[in-house]
């Protein structure tokens, strides 16, 4: 079973916390063992598994990027967001959580965010939750 989750993003760097979209999905799959695959099929956005009660975690999580990855640079790429496409390789464009007793089996702090990195934009993610042994 799949699922689009479609938004719109609101800064050029920010944290989109997609749980509540990805449970959801999860709850009507039906599927009680098994997978949840989370992918961004965007280049200059990624998807991490991160704290979600802090908003400072957050903050501190694009404000450490930025540092490692600054917006200039001696980039070539004429479109001018070379820095949101390397955040977006070292972030990652998918990840996977396991499913038991038809839940997410995600930590008591963690939280499935979506990382925009060249925004605002519209946004779509896919959730694909697979049974065990299909």
């Amino acid at each position: 079973m799949s699922e689009i989750v479609n938004f719109r993003t609101r800064s050029r760097d920010e944290v989109v916390d997609l749980t509540g979209h990805v449970r959801r999905a999860v709850e009507s799959s039906r599927v009680r063992e098994g997978i949840c695959l989370i992918y961004c099929p965007h280049t200059t956005a990624g998807i991490a598994i991160n704290e979600g009660c802090d908003p400072d975690v957050a903050r501190d999580l694009l404000t450490v990027l930025d540092g490692l990855v600054p917006q200039q640079g001696p980039y070539r790429h004429a479109e001018g967001n070379t820095a949101a496409h390397v955040k977006a390789v070292l972030c990652g464009a998918s990840q996977a959580v396991a499913v038991a007793d038809g839940r997410l089996q995600l930590g008591q702090w963690q939280s499935i965010q979506f990382l925009e990195f060249d925004g605002p934009r519209e946004r779509r993610v896919l959730v694909a939750v697979m049974e065990a042994g299909s």
